[in-house]
């Protein structure tokens, strides 16, 4: 029997990708009467304002709304906490910060307009600087910790202690297609919101706290979006909101599109940590204790900052059981943009500080790494519990390794790494694996759920809604195909519909990689609905028990009688059978204490495994990354082609975090790297030139959707292994000391390392 799930299948839209029809929100034929919004920055990064005078802008020609302050509902678009305004009120707290919005008929008017708006500014002092203002004790937010045991005394009882510090930078989304939105009012104060939003519900609900209306006058639609990758789940709101004031304002359609520059200067990236911890182990590595402080750079605001900080809490453990851990997560306010939702969402600071902290240990014993891994991996009962509390069930983290050993022969590969070395003193090469156990289900409990909408027209064809939101990750087609599985047709038959609030209400974002794993579930929940209604009508009509019928190749059989599943839809609407189901699904099993951080955030974990070889150039810092093997787990992947697509983007874009993507800001709190030319994401010369993905193909243990698992997030942790292969290549040279190299690991911060191991050589 064909299926159409398990089977590789291209993207839903991407013959309109490679052709250019697709339709991005740039692309929306204009409605009548359609104005172009530009924002007014705060140019200081903190600042109180004095006064605003929009007079200037209004006598423009052809401006027709300009807001500052004037807004009908509440100034507060906070996704967690309160007082986070959509416009600057009373202080601007960053260099970007949107003061005020003006509205004309074209762009360049509205620009212009801008230009005249005069603020007049108290410049106060302002804090840039992620140790300045930890020590200042500013924070957005207050203190975290997860942990369990007695740290000081296993400190006290072990042979062996290290500690250290490591800090890795942010990172901008870099999507394709920007922030943007287009408001219509309509009758009755209704509003339609078209957004580039990973979160309709929350967009929705900014708009309405903003306007003053009921969550039912406003309904915001997202069809596709260009990339988001975290940065257009909560930042999209601000963005949706704005341009809903100006067309309350107006009373007339406004679309707000940000310049690569303003948006990348106003709206927020992955939070930059400074990890500082101390290890207490044996002479086999084996760590007892552990004592790590995740300092996190959150901006001006919360955001969504509580929840990333405890993500990374509760990945800082990796694939390790450690009998006595404190981690402890500090979220300081400095003023610069907020940092909000990245790829990851705190996991790849989590567990790169432990890899940081394993490699550590590994060099000071003189041992591979990997039996340093081997001896804290978590295992049986009693070293299955994490610090949170969670047992771990279904480990794989072993059968991963053994996997991503029989693809790459690590051994031989080392030994033609060892064999270079030996040749060459200038270009440098390193190797290095990562192990991963990522945690899927949000943090937040309530957020694990989903709705569908599913309809069957009596021609046969399918319509199916759900919730989660497309960004070019293959969503649509995954759960177009578990739909077409379960009526046993092919997938061209399912037609995907936007995302839209009015369809599917209070969604939960596509994030936390749970988006196949809750709105394929919904909607095959929606889809048996229905297939129970039509088969109790093939049944009665072959006379037949309602267990013999069977949907196969596009047919509704009972042995060696049959239908179309046209004939079939049909003969069920003469009947006036309902041929429409909702579907709604919520995670089982899991919960989570916030306060306490304990209990069970997630439903299951996910594995994989990967080994990076890297060439340095030890004369200018410059790294290449030439191989990478990949083990993925993907549960029984509902596409291959999708999450084998998935694995590759997210590899090479952690690549991007730990090697090349910088963001500095000026002395004045002026982010300089506004575009790229100034901030270097990975291009297609840095994608390794092998780069090979291996499926586990291992049916989940928990009953998700057809026992596949999420794929989104954890590969980008997978390229860790690069940044240690980097640190391994530094540490063959010829040196003595640890080897000191934050992330990203620039050519500055290469070479610097590079010194800093042969002045140890000298000193010796």
């Amino acid at each position: 029997m064909t299926r159409a799930v398990h089977v590789p299948a291209r993207h839903e839209s991407a013959n309109a990708h490679v052709s250019g029809r697709a339709v991005y929100l740039d692309d929306i034929p204009e409605p009548p009467g359609l104005l172009h919004a530009a924002l007014v920055l705060s140019p200081h990064a903190r600042a109180r304002i004095v006064s605003i005078d929009l007079s200037a802008a209004r006598a423009l020609p052809g401006v027709v709304a300009v807001a500052a302050g004037d807004i009908p509902g509440v100034n507060d678009i906070a996704p967690i906490r309160t007082n986070e305004p959509l416009l600057a009120a009373g202080e601007a707290d960053y260099v970007g910060h949107p003061v005020a919005a003006v509205a004309a008929p074209t762009l360049d008017a509205a620009r212009a307009a801008a230009a005249l708006v005069r603020v007049e500014y108290e410049v106060l002092p302002a804090l840039l600087d992620l140790d300045a203002a930890y020590e200042a004790g500013a924070r957005v937010a207050p203190d975290q910790q997860v942990g369990r045991g007695d740290v000081a005394a296993a400190f006290a009882s072990s042979p062996l202690r290290l500690s250290g510090e490591v800090r890795c930078g942010g990172q901008d989304h870099f999507y394709l297609e920007g922030q943007i939105a287009i408001a219509i009012p309509g009758e009755d104060r209704d509003m339609l919101v078209y957004s580039s939003t990973q979160h309709p519900t929350e967009a929705q609900h900014g708009v309405a706290h903003v306007l003053g209306l009921p969550f039912a006058a406003v309904t915001v639609e997202v069809r596709r979006m260009g990339g988001a990758f975290g940065g257009k789940e909560s930042q999209a709101t601000i963005i949706a909101a704005i341009a809903a004031l100006l067309a309350h304002h107006a009373g007339k359609p406004v679309k707000l599109r940000l310049p690569r520059e303003v948006d990348m200067e106003a709206t927020g990236k992955r939070h930059p940590f400074r990890v500082r911890w101390e290890a207490g182990f044996d002479g086999d590595g084996r760590i007892a204790g552990l004592d790590m402080e995740f300092a996190a750079d959150c901006g001006n605001v919360a955001d969504l900052s509580p929840a990333v900080v405890s993500r990374a809490l509760c990945h800082a453990d990796n694939c390790y059981f450690i009998p006595a851990t404190r981690f402890r997560g500090v979220l300081v306010k400095t003023n610069t943009v907020s940092n909000t939702a990245f790829r990851g969402f705190g996991a790849p600071q989590g567990m790169l500080a432990i890899e940081a902290v394993m490699d550590e240990i590994a060099r000071h014993l003189g041992k591979p790494i990997e039996v340093v891994r081997a001896a804290n991996h978590y295992g049986a009962a009693p070293r299955n519990i994490t610090p949170y509390g969670q047992e771990v069930e279904d480990s794989l983290i072993e059968e991963a390794m053994a996997h991503l050993d029989a693809k790459a022969n690590l051994a031989a590969w080392r030994a033609e790494i060892d064999a270079f070395n030996a040749q060459s003193s200038v270009i440098r090469k390193g190797l290095a694996t990562m192990p991963i156990k990522f945690g899927v289900s949000f943090n937040l409990t309530t957020l694990n759920q989903a709705g569908a909408l599913v309809h069957v027209y009596t021609d046969g064809s399918v319509h199916l809604n759900h919730g989660g939101t497309e960004m070019g990750q293959g969503l649509f087609v995954k759960v177009a195909q578990v739909v077409a599985d379960a009526f046993g047709i092919p997938l061209d038959h399912v037609r995907v519909s936007a995302t839209s609030t009015a369809k599917v209400p209070n969604t939960s974002p596509t994030a936390a990689s749970s988006g196949s794993d809750l709105n394929g579930m919904a909607a095959l929940i929606a889809a048996k609905e229905i297939r129970g209604r039509m088969a109790g009508v093939v049944a009665a009509h072959f006379d037949a028990p309602v267990e013999e019928v069977v949907f196969a190749e596009g047919r509704v059989s009972v042995g060696n009688r049959s239908l179309s599943f046209g004939e079939a839809a049909h003969m069920a609407w003469q009947q006036r059978v309902p041929l429409s189901a909702t579907g709604f699904y919520k995670t089982p099993k899991i919960h989570f204490d916030l306060a306490k951080s304990e209990g069970r955030p997630f439903y299951y974990y996910t594995y994989g495994a990967a080994a990076a070889e890297v060439a340095v150039d030890t004369l200018s810092g410059a790294v290449r990354v030439l191989r990478a093997e990949i083990v993925g787990d993907c549960g029984r992947s509902l596409n291959p082609a999708i999450d084998i697509g998935q694995i590759e983007g997210a590899f090479v874009q952690g690549m991007g975090w730990l090697t090349c993507e910088e963001l500095k800001w000026d002395a004045k709190g002026r982010l300089a790297t506004r575009g790229p030319s100034t901030y270097k994401i990975p291009g297609s010369r840095d994608v390794p030139p092998v780069l090979n993905v291996h499926l586990l193909d291992k049916p989940n243990a928990e009953e998700t959707v057809l026992r596949s698992k999420a794929v989104g997030e954890p590969p980008l942790m997978l390229a860790i292994s690069v940044w240690l292969a980097i640190r391994d290549a530094i540490a063959g040279l010829p040196g003595d000391g640890p080897v000191h190299l934050d992330a990203p690991a620039t050519p500055e911060r290469v070479l610097a390392a590079v010194a800093a191991r042969r002045e140890g050589l000298a000193r010796a």
